[in-house]
């Protein structure tokens, strides 16, 4: 009796464990699902599609995305705590207008963070910028040619994440993580209303070989400039 229980014990356990893990595989695949649509949506922000102030339409984005109403419901509230979206009169949600305050406080920020970061690569991993970073940059310019706000905007972070990678100091992308989402509003905005959009692969590239060479300080100086420039042409323009 003894053994048989056990042998049934045993056997209930192995069920629940298997529909546990089962169940751990669906949730574990959720967020990258809601990133993809947060991502998705904020693309249609960011090249002019949804404008400030339009009503968000919770159905509309999920048959054109062809997934369920969950992933995009999660995707909205995480855009509205982010202030891309806010709540609308009534209920519902609208695109945010953006507060060039917050942008202005958002840059100061990134300068200080990306400076950092610049510095420890040059510091930690300046044979691996060496490597690495020329395809990167590369791949920007090939993306100003093309014209296309979402490639411009994917190469740019590509080009810092990298950075953040070599730093080796694990709060620095997750710190400038948060950061991103306004930025990519912020950079498709101005894209969109420029003709020819400003190339910023040649400082790109000036800080990298920086980095390459192992010079800390001016990586770190470098990037401060290149991000204090970058929101004071960001934000006279959005204000033109």
């Amino acid at each position: 009796m003894h053994a048989t229980g056990a042998c049934t014990l045993h056997t209930e356990f192995s069920f629940h464990l298997k529909t546990y893990t089962d169940g751990m595989k669906v949730l574990a695949a959720q967020p990258n699902l809601v990133e993809q649509v947060q991502e998705a949506i904020l693309t249609d922000i960011s090249e002019g599609r949804l404008g400030a102030g339009e009503r968000i339409i919770q159905e509309q984005i999920a048959q054109v995305l062809g997934v369920s109403r969950q992933p995009v419901q999660q995707a909205l509230l995480l855009l509205r705590d982010k202030g891309v979206l806010r709540d609308a009169p009534g209920r519902g949600l609208i695109v945010a207008p953006l507060d060039l305050d917050y942008v202005q406080s958002m840059y100061e920020v990134r300068a200080v963070m990306e400076g950092l970061a610049f510095r420890k690569a040059a510091e930690v991993n300046a044979q691996r910028a060496g490597e690495g970073g020329p395809k990167l940059i590369q791949n920007g310019r090939k993306a100003v040619k093309s014209g296309s706000v979402a490639a411009m905007i994917a190469a740019d972070r590509k080009f810092h994440d990298f950075i953040y990678e070599l730093s080796e100091n694990p709060l620095i992308a997750p710190t400038m993580q948060a950061q991103w989402t306004c930025m990519h509003r912020v950079m498709g905005e101005v894209l969109m209303r420029d003709e020819r959009p400003r190339d910023i692969w040649d400082q790109h590239e000036a800080m990298l070989a920086q980095v390459a060479a192992g010079h800390a300080a001016t990586a770190e100086k470098m990037a401060r400039q290149h991000v204090t420039q970058a929101a004071d042409f960001m934000i006279a323009r959005l204000r033109g």
